[in-house]
Formats: structure tokens, C-alpha cells, sequence
């Protein structure tokens, strides 16, 4: 491995670097939305079993014990239960922008590395050309030995972006794939909840 590093020149130690980094952001957002993710549905249906008996207090309990952003959604809507239906839609709102700013907090990041690395793995290429055109120039007839260090570093470096690129781009669709999913749970648990407060009282 240190020695593909090395025969690919500078360029493989900065595509390592954007694969560590792009690893690193999977990981944490893999987390972040595995621990996101609840069962809306039955959370959904504690908090209308809550309010249905006029437990406010048990509902909001309810919603700061479930971690994610539909709890955080739901919890505005709750605080603002004695409002008009126009205002606690816009407060929902307003708590749903925050979480989904959390939830593409770093996606921005994965993305560049993908779009980048494979640019990085041409620059590499190019870079070996040169050097073998050195060679070229200051040997009258190189042996191919003499030109198999540019021929690594192009190969080296043009393979190394790939790579990395194609993780990075299946790792940035699987994770907006998981944000996705979320934003819509949000979206059916806010309409169920507002169609709940806002309800005619018989």
C-alpha cells in the first residue's frame, strides 16, 4: 500500500486525504440519522393518545424523550396548541427548516469530495505524462523502465479518483436517500398533529 502511495506521488497522499474524509462524514451522518429515525407512526399515536385525554404535559414529555426531528417538529406544533392553525403550521415549519439544516449539515462536504477527486485523479494523470515526457526529452532512447514512474503515477492517480469518487457519490445518494425518508416523516407526523390541535372541539 506505501509503496502504490509513493509510486502515485503527492497526488494519491491528497486522494487518501478526501477518502478519510469523506469516510469520516458517512459514518457520523450514518448515525446521526440512524439515531433520527423512529417509528412515526406509533410515536404519533402516544402523542394523540396524550392529547386526546388532555395530557399536554405527557405529550411533550413524550416528545423531548425521542430524539430526532419528528419529536422536535411535533413539540413545536404542541407549544403552540392555543394558536390559530396558520400560526402553528408556520411555527412547525420554521422547527422543521432547523432540523433539516441539521440533517444536510456535511452532506455539502461528501459531495465536493466526490465531484473533485476524480479531477485530483486527472491532474495526477497529467502530471504523469509530464514526467515521462522529461524523461523523454533528457534520454534519446529511455528504457521503459525509466518511464514506468510516470506510467505509475497516471494509472495510480487516475484509479485512485475513480474510486474514491464512486464511494463518495453511492456513500452522499445513500445518506440524502436516509435524509429523504426523515424530511417525509416530518412532513406526515406535522399534518396528523396539526389536523389533531386544530380539530372542532364538539
Amino acid at each position: 500500500m506505501l509503496t502504490l502511495m509513493q509510486q502515485g506521488g503527492l497526488l494519491m497522499w491528497l486522494l487518501l486525504f478526501n477518502a478519510i474524509i469523506a469516510f469520516v462524514i458517512f459514518c457520523e451522518r450514518f448515525l446521526y440519522y440512524h439515531r433520527a429515525h423512529i417509528n412515526t407512526t406509533d410515536f404519533v399515536a402516544g402523542i394523540r393518545n396524550a392529547l386526546n385525554h388532555g395530557n399536554t404535559a405527557e405529550s411533550l414529555a413524550l416528545c423531548d424523550e425521542t430524539p430526532g426531528p419528528v419529536a422536535e417538529v411535533v413539540k413545536a406544533g404542541i407549544e403552540n396548541r392555543d394558536r390559530r392553525r396558520e400560526e402553528i403550521h408556520e411555527a412547525m415549519e420554521d422547527a422543521a427548516r432547523i432540523e433539516i439544516a441539521r440533517l444536510e449539515r456535511r452532506l455539502v462536504i461528501l459531495a465536493t469530495i466526490a465531484q473533485i477527486t476524480p479531477l485530483i485523479g486527472f491532474l495526477g494523470t497529467v502530471a504523469g505524462l509530464i514526467s515521462m515526457f522529461k524523461v523523454m526529452q533528457a534520454t534519446l532512447l529511455p528504457n521503459p523502465g525509466q518511464l514506468a514512474g510516470g506510467v505509475w503515477e497516471a494509472l495510480l492517480t487516475t484509479a485512485g479518483g475513480l474510486v474514491v469518487a464512486i464511494l463518495g457519490y453511492v456513500g452522499y445518494n445513500y445518506l440524502v436517500s436516509r435524509m429523504q425518508n426523515l424530511v417525509l416523516d416530518m412532513e406526515k407526523a406535522a399534518n396528523e398533529i396539526i389536523n389533531l390541535l386544530t380539530r372542532p372541539v364538539k
